[in-house]
């Protein structure tokens, strides 16, 4: 008899724990463009993609190359090919470095794109590359190195801006999106949520950034950070890599309220 009760009971927790699909006559799940929910219910999978969101903001996310003059190219001497040869400097360490970041146009009427400071200050030259592959040369509007913001214009030739939230609504927990040109790869779009609001960066800052967990690295800086609504809520501006490792989760962005001022500055210095 005790035999048969704990077949029995073991008989019961196995019919307990056989999915629901089964017990509904053995069907699979449906796999034909539909998920299926916790209770059961079909969810269409484009509830469930930012693909829209994406498609209509990043045309107005731009990769900026910019070219730094080579330290040795400030050396009189070094500027002589043949001092150079006699040093056993070569000619390659007299040629401008190149970096790569990201950026956002912000007005397209105007031709205003959005950066870091830190992607662009005592830049040479400035190129912005659409994701169209047009490229034009930037002027320098104007930076902001307390908040790492630069203004740059380009000529206001078939733009598409993103929207620049009007007001710092973001709450932690929203959902967001990354867009930028990480490691010079290309434009490149990671997702995640806003993580904290108010961060600071050293005791002294005075700019409470936002923290979010959507992938950032290297190449991103200066690139927006996306609501759902396909506002600009803020430009991507540092990450945390102890050990001078990439993303571990933790990123910043400069919010769009400190966005908007320095970009009103831009604007009447035009």
């Amino acid at each position: 008899m005790r035999k048969a009760a704990i077949a029995a009971a073991l008989l019961l927790g196995a019919a307990v724990t056989i999915p629901a699909w089964q017990e509904r006559g053995s069907e699979a799940p449906a796999a034909n463009g539909v998920a299926l929910a916790a209770s059961g219910e079909p969810v269409p999978l484009d509830r469930l993609s930012v693909a829209p969101l994406v498609k209509r903001v990043s045309p107005a996310v731009v990769n900026i190359a910019v070219a730094y003059p080579s330290p040795y190219a400030q050396n009189p001497l070094l500027r002589d090919p043949y001092f150079r040869r006699f040093l056993g400097v070569p000619d390659s360490a007299v040629q401008p470095r190149m970096s790569a970041g990201s950026g956002v146009i912000i007005d397209a009427a105007r031709g205003l794109v959005l950066t870091n400071n830190h992607v662009v200050g005592g830049g040479s030259a400035i190129l912005v590359v659409l994701q169209d592959k047009r490229q034009f040369q930037a002027e320098l509007l104007g930076t902001s190195p307390q908040s790492d913001l630069a203004v740059l214009r380009i000529p206001p030739e078939k733009l598409v801006a993103a929207p620049l939230a009007p007001t710092d609504s973001a709450e932690v927990g929203d959902y967001v999106v990354a867009i930028g040109n990480p490691f010079g790869l290309g434009q490149t779009v990671t997702a995640g949520i806003v993580s904290a609001l108010g961060r600071g960066l050293t005791p002294q800052s005075g700019i409470g950034l936002i923290q979010t967990d959507a992938p950032i690295n290297p190449g991103n800086s200066g690139g927006p950070l996306i609501n759902m609504r396909g506002e600009d809520i803020g430009i991507n501006t540092a990450i945390l890599a102890p050990g001078g490792e990439g993303n571990i989760g933790i990123g910043f962005a400069v919010p769009a309220s400190v966005v908007r001022s320095v970009l009103g500055e831009a604007r009447r210095a035009i």
